[in-house]
């Protein structure tokens, strides 16, 4: 029993650490409320991000700029919104109530742009004048001549994968041919005269041609 005296010991003061810093934790959680207003016109600001910086957490204000997060005393608060500047405030450590609710006022951030002079055509035959002395470069003009040809056309069609809206059509028009045809023997193109019209019709052509 003495030998075991010095692990209990031992063990009760890892406890009693360990349970002192879990009830010094749970004190410092603070619940930080408050609402988010625009500086000049007193407006609730909505979609405001409230975040805990170096945590990863955080949350948005509602329509009317009111918001509300667990955070702890001490914790760095960043209120950012688009078309503001950015805004941090500390938590103070010497809180006594476990509540904090501030009104957070919000600045506009004003980006000047470069100024653009839009000029309209005088009249419509001098744009189909400008129109159509453009200089297009060659190399442009042969990819645009590529890509417009029936036969590439017709090899991307075969090779590129299909979207998700194609494959989704493709799926429904094969539900709907399984059930219109549904207990009954679907028709077999080779009894079909049009199809076999439109086989001679590509055999003429040299469809099936090796190139």
């Amino acid at each position: 029993m003495n030998k075991l005296l010095p692990y209990f010991l031992f063990a009760t003061l890892i406890f009693l650490s360990l349970t002192g810093e879990a009830q010094t934790r749970r004190d410092s959680v603070v619940q930080f409320y408050g609402v988010v207003m625009s500086a000049d016109s007193l407006r609730g600001l909505d979609a405001t991000s409230v975040i805990v910086e170096g945590t990863g957490r955080g949350t948005i204000s509602n329509s009317q700029g009111v918001f509300s997060i667990a955070a702890l005393k001490g914790d760095k608060i960043r209120f950012s919104s688009t078309g503001f500047k950015d805004k941090t405030l500390t938590i103070p450590d010497t809180l006594k109530s476990n509540q904090y609710y501030v009104i957070q006022l919000m600045v506009n951030d004003t980006a000047w742009l470069p100024s653009t002079i839009l000029k309209p055509r005088p009249t419509r035959s001098q744009f189909e004048r400008d129109f159509v002395n453009t200089d297009v470069p060659a190399d442009a003009l042969e990819i645009a001549r590529r890509n417009n040809d029936e036969a590439t056309r017709k090899a991307l069609m075969l090779t590129l994968p299909v979207d998700g809206t194609e494959a989704m059509n493709t799926q429904i028009r094969q539900q709907a041919q399984r059930y219109y045809y549904s207990g009954q023997l679907q028709p077999q193109n080779i009894f079909n005269p049009v199809a076999w019209a439109e086989f001679i019709q590509a055999w003429k052509r040299g469809d099936f041609k090796r190139k």
